[in-house]
């Protein structure tokens, strides 16, 4: 007949068989790791240590800072020269309007008298194929007329607009004001108004075409 004692100690070992395996399982995770997992974790340990050891004063003195640089150094040298550009447009609007009502009075002012003189004069004042119809104009026709019939004109700008204006071309309409007196006769008035196109040749302002409207 089993004895107590012996009861006991079968029910313990059976104990010991069931619980064995779920030991063995609960400690499968704590094997050392394989040599591909160790490098890897060292690697990335590695990487690691890398970040950590950036020097971002070297990133912002050798990298970010001069490209800041260049940049502010672009960007001052484009605002530079859109001023530049502006203030030039501007001096360009301002001398055009002023020399094509100087010259536009000079092309139709003249007198009997001094006729030849006064166009010979106006014609340097013009540049390409408007130069050289006003030459035959003025030979042909206006010298002689004026000769003849003892013709005067005197012009007078009365108003002035630029159309247009760039570092070498511009644009100016202009309200002219032109008396003309033939003889003894009563002076006559004529206000046109004129398109004045003028070219710089040689850093001087030269019309070029000279459109009534």
């Amino acid at each position: 007949m089993t004895t107590l004692r012996e009861e006991a100690a079968a029910v313990v070992e059976a104990d010991a068989e069931d619980i064995q395996p779920a030991v063995e399982h609960e400690t499968a995770p704590h094997e050392p790791a394989s040599e591909d997992g160790a490098g890897a974790a060292a690697e990335e340990t590695g990487s690691q240590k890398v970040r950590r050891h950036i020097n971002w004063s070297r990133v912002l003195a050798f990298g970010v800072l001069p490209g800041l640089a260049l940049m502010l150094g672009l960007a001052s040298g484009y605002f530079a020269w859109l001023y530049g550009s502006a203030k030039d447009r501007e001096l360009s609007r301002t001398e055009s309007v002023r020399i094509a009502g100087e010259d536009t009075v000079a092309l139709l002012s003249y007198t009997a008298d001094s006729v030849d003189r006064d166009l010979g004069t106006a014609r340097e004042r013009l540049t390409g194929d408007f130069k050289d119809a006003y030459t035959t104009l003025t030979r042909e026709v206006v010298i002689p007329g004026a000769k003849q019939k003892h013709i005067s004109a005197t012009a007078k700008v009365t108003a002035a607009a630029p159309v247009s204006a760039t570092a070498n071309q511009a644009v100016v309409l202009l309200f002219v004001n032109q008396t003309v007196t033939i003889g003894d006769g009563a002076p006559t008035d004529t206000q046109p108004v004129i398109r004045v196109t003028l070219e710089k040749v040689k850093d001087r302002w030269l019309i070029s075409h000279f459109d009534p409207v």
